[in-house]
């Protein structure tokens, strides 16, 4: 007697680790760059050279690139964007890590401070997290039937569960091409840049999956002219496309997540060569996870009738879809500048970022606890500094209800901005409405006992003769038709026969008819 199984397709994440680590460096100006007289923006991005995983660890090789905008010390105060970067190596322990394991790394800037130690020097700080994770693929053999001529007796449990069907990563690129309005000066250099996306949103088709969405586009840059000025441009771009997705159909459950990967801006002369034309290579990486659920009968149980059958068991985890969530919340406060500072005249650009912190399972929803990142950028009133940035860090707390949840159900939780406005309130502050939005598709984990194979042999004669050949059994508590009938080999529907019974339900203390061999 052989068992028949099913391979039901599934994913985990093996093992995981995450470290902060804080990187500081002093940066001298290179002799092409003017002397500082006040630092405007900042901003920073990890970029991960080599992965190398081995025992118990994997070694991390990258570097915090940042971006600094400032005034020069000449007369009209002149903006510069000044570029670096600081190497790091970061070993993070992971336990039960080989040096064979396919490693996925992630970092984020979560802090980057830089300050002046002269005209010609700035101090830059950072804080790093560094988090890394090992995926993997694999199969849970199911039991749904036997094969054999030994007459068994046998019983199913009906379970809906969620198979991987798909899992890739991709890129999606896109060149775009903008044009000045006719007003605005021609390019003479871009000073700094700020692109994002927003409200993409995912649709399967057979063997394809399209997208579409908004790139927003903030660019300053300095004009061309006697005295260079200075003008920002503001503009929203649709984008859309098809990637190919082999296996892919409509009815499947998405889990995907996406960001703004390599990003580069260039200036491009227009159809009578002019440089009003900014270009724009985007690419999109994309992490593409696809379930399927289905209905699936396991066998839970087995006993033989005219042979002993031993079922030979084994823990394991299957899954099924809980929910799948999005949330939305608002987050309000005011921004003040530093004492001292000239009074803002115009707010010309703001950005946020989510910086994900605490995430707990509460009753039927998930905590979150985090910080959103906003900087903004604006002219002030000082002709010798017109332009000037200042940011903060605003708390959040959100609860994402997800009813049903437990503890080991909880999955990973992506957080965007969705949208952003600041304005003015006076010469010193400035009002905050944000709304973020929250997304996380959860999976039960429902822990099975799975028959892994069966033991077939000839019955103990002495235990066989010991039960009675007809016997008058009283129903006690905890007994059923299953457990009655293995006890005594004979099949449900036996019992069920013999005594004229039309469902499964039994009263304690209810007579039964048994005959062996029957």
């Amino acid at each position: 007697m052989d068992l028949l199984k099913k391979n039901i397709h599934m994913d985990r994440i093996r093992m995981e680790a995450a470290n902060q680590i804080t990187l500081e460096d002093d940066v001298n100006l290179p002799e092409n760059k003017p002397d500082v007289s006040t630092l405007n923006l900042e901003k920073g991005s990890i970029q991960i050279e080599e992965i190398k995983p081995g025992t118990d660890a994997v070694v991390i090789r990258g570097r915090m690139l940042f971006e600094v905008l400032y005034h020069t010390m000449e007369d009209g105060g002149r903006l510069v964007k000044l570029e670096g970067k600081i190497p790091f190596e970061e070993k993070l322990h992971v336990q039960g890590m080989l040096p064979t394991d396919n490693v996925s790394v992630s970092g984020e800037v979560e802090d980057l401070s830089i300050s002046m130690i002269n005209s010609r020097k700035l101090n830059v700080q950072s804080v790093i997290s560094l988090s890394a994770a090992v995926e993997e693929l694999y199969d849970e053999e199911a039991p749904i039937g036997v094969h054999g001529e030994e007459k068994a007796e046998y019983r199913k449990v009906p379970m809906k569960l969620a198979q991987i069907a798909i899992s890739k990563k991709d890129i999606f690129r896109m060149k775009e091409e903008v044009t000045l309005p006719s007003n605005y000066p021609n390019i003479y250099e871009i000073l700094w840049d700020c692109v994002t996306l927003r409200d993409v949103e995912f649709r399967m088709m057979d063997e394809k999956l399209s997208l579409q969405g908004d790139v927003h586009v903030f660019v300053l840059y300095e004009g061309e002219g006697e005295d260079h000025p200075v003008r920002s441009f503001e503009t929203v771009l649709p984008i859309s496309g098809v990637l190919d997705c082999h296996g892919c159909r409509e009815g499947m459950l998405p889990d995907i997540k996406y960001s703004l990967g390599q990003k580069e801006l260039t200036v491009r002369p227009d159809f009578d060569g002019e440089e009003r034309n900014i270009g724009m290579d985007l690419a999109m990486d994309i992490e593409v996870k696809m379930y399927e659920e289905e209905q699936t009968e396991i066998l839970s149980d087995i006993y033989g009738v005219s042979k002993e059958i031993n079922a030979v068991t084994r823990q394991a985890n299957l899954r099924k879809l809980l929910s799948k969530v999005t949330g939305k919340s608002k987050v309000t406060d005011h921004m003040r500048i530093k004492n001292g500072s000239a009074g803002i005249l115009q707010v010309l650009h703001s950005e946020g970022h989510v910086l994900p912190g605490r995430q707990e399972v509460v009753e039927n929803g998930i905590l979150l606890e985090g910080s959103l990142l906003v900087k903004v950028m604006y002219i002030a009133g000082d002709d010798e500094t017109p332009y000037a940035g200042v940011q903060a860090m605003i708390p959040y707390e959100y609860t994402l209800e997800v009813p049903g949840i437990a503890p080991e159900d909880m999955g990973k939780v992506n957080a965007q901005v969705e949208q952003l406005q600041v304005t003015m309130l006076d010469g010193e502050e400035m009002d905050v409405k944000a709304v973020l939005s929250f997304t996380t598709t959860v999976f039960q984990n429902m822990p099975v006992t799975l028959i892994e194979k069966i033991e077939v042999s000839d019955v103990d004669t002495a235990k066989l003769g010991d039960l009675p050949g007809m016997v008058i059994y009283t129903v006690k508590p905890g007994d059923n038709l299953w457990s009655i009938g293995k006890r005594y080999y004979v099949p449900v529907d036996t019992l069920k026969r013999l005594n004229e019974l039309t469902s499964d339900e039994l009263q304690v203390g209810q007579k039964l008819l048994i005959v062996k061999g029957y």
